[in-house]
């Protein structure tokens, strides 16, 4: 009987383990090892870490179902449990984003159904809570797990498949030093900043998401008459000011209406794109903008003309794409754009410019673990904040609350531009931010700008370095971007025959080739491949049982 072992219990867990169970047809053995004490969450949706007031980036329609739509699940939920997780029982909608916890709920019983379900089909399911995997080696037959359980005595197991699937990293104690907070993560620790100058750095939904942590602690949203929101400070927080900096000084825009599931591309396919990726490796970027031009001009012209398009250069078009916002006023901009989004939700019109860069990310992501060390350079620097800042719109409430912060004077934005610094080792708490040799402290500051990619020497199974089963991605190829190099079914690339065992679906150190990874539909993207793989591998290995069996 074949044995699989996932180390790591959230989403992209979720969901590999889901189309391994939908698609294999061998009797297996699956092990979950968890270090937290509850298995199906996932760190963005785990309560404590996550303040009530967060909203989930992903609209319901988006996330793939499991065994059931977040929709469905949601409408069969008692009424007392809604409210408890902040949901209007009357308001569900699939367009509609939820509270990070009422998903990491979701998450959890969509775990519990995935076992009993994979139980009915002959799969043995273990779950191991409150087990750390300390380090991962490779071994002759199989690989190694090495287990330091929070209560009991280490161990060690052998199995013939891993699953790394480690998620985000994030501190679990922020504050670095005092005043001075490495993630807004656990929010719970952001509770203890006092009513003070708060500096956040980062302007994107992770930055919001601290920003509400902070404001809810010394305040509260209150919806009007007319539906708005205004916030309200407590009594003894007046000092309260928080403000968000990031290098171009912009709020994120709200999220807008456009046909899901995604429709078809016409010019930047990603036939399209796989044909440059096997003819013009040295002109690949350069190709691939080529396309995206083509396209955006093919489903806006007006936009086309108005930016004219034909005559920007990769390295312009981002600058241009960014320069209206960045010449007006942030909060002015975003009372506009929201006004537009809920007129254009209200009457399903979709901006073709916006919803053909939206597409044309997945697409173009194809490229870059092709790109050499300057293209890919360019690609971070001229497309990459393109395609982020069309993804990464935030829900409408949010906005809603970034303007109501503003209104009530507790919330500004600044840009940092290119030539900024900031110090925390200083003597005071906090930290001084240098913008064009002028200095601002913040006697709290919260960087809040998401996770960044790792490279592989924080990898955390060593042994796995040593042997040379997991290779930094710049080895051997100085050109090539640091991180965890992995082929198209996420084995480890390595000439270690271990490697083939393997499946590395740790974010943070595949990130760097693979730039639009962190959502949950990419944890679903990925769950695919690797379930898939992994069904496979058990139907050959049932039949070579059976083929031993029978000589």
């Amino acid at each position: 009987m074949r044995t699989v072992a996932f180390v790591g219990a959230g989403p992209t867990t979720i969901y590999t383990l889901c189309a391994f169970v939908d698609e294999t047809t061998a009797p297996a053995k699956v092990t979950v090892f968890e270090a937290q004490p509850r298995a199906g969450l996932g760190t963005p949706y785990r309560p404590g870490w996550n303040d009530p007031a967060m909203l989930s980036n992903i609209a319901s329609i988006e996330i793939p179902p499991i065994g059931e739509t977040l929709i469905d699940w949601l409408r069969r939920q008692p009424r007392a449990r809604l409210v408890r997780l902040g949901i209007d029982p009357e308001m569900i909608d699939g367009r509609t984003f939820y509270p990070r916890l009422a998903l990491g709920e979701y998450f959890l019983d969509q775990f519990d159904a995935l076992i009993a379900r994979a139980v009915e089909r002959g799969i043995k399911i273990e779950v191991r809570t409150n087990c750390p995997v300390t380090d991962v080696a490779a071994e002759h037959d199989g690989i190694k797990l090495s287990v330091s359980p929070r209560s009991g005595e280490p161990f060690e197991r052998l199995f013939d498949h891993v699953v790394l699937a480690t998620g985000h990293c994030w501190p679990e104690e922020p504050e670095a030093r005092p005043g001075y907070f490495l993630s807004p993560w656990p929010a719970t620790a952001l509770q203890r900043i006092p009513a003070t100058t708060v500096g956040i750095r980062g302007s994107s939904l992770t930055a919001i998401d601290a920003a509400v942590a902070i404001a809810v602690a010394h305040g509260s949203f209150v919806e009007t008459d007319d539906g708005g929101v205004i916030y309200r400070t407590n009594a003894g927080s007046e000092p309260l000011r928080m403000v968000m900096m990031s290098r171009k000084g912009l709020l994120p825009e709200a999220d807008f209406y456009h046909p899901v599931p995604y429709e078809p591309l016409a010019i930047c396919t990603p036939k399209a794109i796989e044909a440059l990726i096997e003819q013009a490796y040295d002109t690949l970027l350069d190709g691939a903008y080529a396309l995206f031009k083509r396209e955006l001009a093919h489903a806006d012209s007006k936009y086309a003309a108005r930016v004219n398009l034909d005559e920007l250069d990769l390295e312009d078009f981002t600058d241009r794409y960014f320069a209206d916002r960045a010449d007006a006023d942030p909060f002015e901009w975003a009372t506009a754009n929201l006004a537009e989004a809920r007129a254009n939700y209200a009457d399903h019109v979709t901006v073709p410019w916006r919803y053909a860069i939206l597409r044309m990310h997945e697409v173009l992501a194809l490229i870059v673990p092709h790109l050499g060390e300057d293209s890919l350079q360019r690609f971070n620097r001229y497309l990459k904040p393109v395609f982020v800042d069309e993804y990464a719109t935030v829900p409408h409430l949010s906005i809603e609350r970034m303007l109501a912060l503003h209104s009530a004077g507790r919330l500004d934005v600044i840009a940092l531009g290119r030539d900024h610094r900031v110090d925390s080792h200083g003597p005071e708490p906090g930290a001084t931010v240098v913008i064009d040799g002028e200095r601002h402290h913040f006697p709290a500051f919260v960087d809040a700008t998401g996770q960044r990619p790792l490279a592989v020497e924080a990898f955390p199974f060593a042994t796995l370095i040593e042997q040379g089963v997991v290779q930094d991605a710049a080895d051997g190829a100085p050109d090539i971007a640091k991180g965890v190099a992995v082929d198209e079914q996420f084995h480890p690339l390595s000439d270690h025959p271990a490697a083939d065992r393997i499946f590395c679906l740790s974010i943070p150190f595949i990130l760097s080739r693979h730039p639009f990874i962190q959502g949950i539909t990419s944890s679903h993207e990925m769950g695919v491949v690797v379930g898939a793989a992994l069904a496979g591998r058990a139907k050959r290995s049932g039949a070579d049982a059976e083929l031993k069996e029978a000589t």
